[in-house]
């Protein structure tokens, strides 16, 4: 298959595992595709702080919007929260069905939706139904921990990050403009 013929494809990139910088390489990724002209949206399930530095910075680069669905850290299932917490990660992914099916935007960003299948907020199966739903010169990014099979199987590009050391187990505590 010839060079533009493969670029017209859709893709599918993973970074999932338990090390650090899995959002920070999709947050790249955005950077990247942002410097080519492209629109981005990219859609955070978990997190919920808007005083970040990538909310800050993302707030400068034409064409890409980033939307906090999440309401920060889950809550076990049985916790009268949980459901406010199922129905903020199901609003994220209407968000990223309507711009998967607009075809605007050159790339999608789905920061921490593994941890939302995972954590029981999210349908696997209706995350796979809208990921295949992706057209032609779309990339799709994923991120998070514990990621099933069938979105390994389903990425074009599976990047495993895994924690060999970090600082905050050495009770070291998080730094602005490296944790935040």
């Amino acid at each position: 298959m010839n060079q533009e013929r493969t670029d017209q494809q859709k893709r599918l990139l993973l970074f999932a595992g338990d090390g650090k910088g899995k959002t920070t390489a999709a947050l790249g990724m955005a950077l990247r595709a942002s410097g080519h002209g492209m629109r981005v949206r990219i859609i955070q399930f978990i997190k919920a702080d808007p005083a970040t530095g990538e909310v800050a910075a993302v707030k400068r680069l034409p064409g890409v919007e980033l939307i906090q669905t999440g309401l920060g850290f889950v809550p076990p299932e049985d916790h009268v929260e949980f459901t406010r917490h199922r129905e903020a990660a199901e609003r994220g992914l209407l968000l990223a069905e309507e711009a998967i099916l607009s075809g605007h935007y050159g790339l999608i960003v789905l920061d921490e939706i593994c941890n939302a299948i995972a954590l029981d907020l999210l349908s696997e199966e209706k995350v796979v139904s809208i990921l295949q739903q992706a057209g032609p010169r779309q990339t799709v990014v994923l991120t998070g921990r514990n990621a099933p099979e069938s979105l390994l199987s389903l990425a074009d590009t599976v990047t495993i990050m895994t924690c060999f050391k970090h600082a905050m187990t050495e009770n070291r505590p998080p730094r602005k403009g490296v944790e935040y």
